[in-house]
């Protein structure tokens, strides 16, 4: 389930403790996974066919896109045109806890929507440690 621009602040807004948890659970292995994707392809096969590369993603990767489709916390808004998304997720010395819950499922959102035309844009999110220190925020500001 995708959430509207119309109305993702008054529901994830009503989001329990327990409403969190299959994404906060996911802090601990994400705290200690050093690797959460690996670029496969980019071979010939065996008819001389070279295929493309691309990015297979780690079991924690996956876990954490069902996650965020199950709660769910993916809205549907233009994201590709969000500047304000665009520089916090770039400035690594951005503080979450500044910003409210919404607003950083619409960061999840751009990046998690941005792999789909940037393959590996979300193994990278989760290798600088944004995906962690997001999910982070997250938790503090729901307890």
């Amino acid at each position: 389930m995708i959430l509207t621009e119309e109305s993702y602040i008054h529901k994830i807004n009503s989001y329990s403790k327990k409403d969190w948890e299959p994404l906060t659970k996911l802090i601990l292995d994400i705290g200690i996974t050093d690797k959460f994707g690996k670029l496969a392809g980019g071979e010939k096969n065996e008819d001389g066919v070279f295929t493309i590369p691309y990015w297979e993603q780690s079991l924690i990767t996956s876990k954490f896109l069902d996650a965020v489709y199950q709660i769910p916390i993916i809205i549907s808004f233009d994201w590709g045109s969000w500047d304000k998304g665009r520089e916090m997720a770039s400035d690594s010395n951005f503080d979450f806890d500044t910003i409210d819950i919404p607003t950083k499922c619409k960061v999840i959102t751009a990046i998690v929507r941005s792999d789909r035309f940037c393959d590996g844009a979300l193994v990278s999110a989760f290798e600088s440690g944004l995906i962690l220190k997001i999910l982070k925020s997250i938790e503090k500001q729901v307890l």
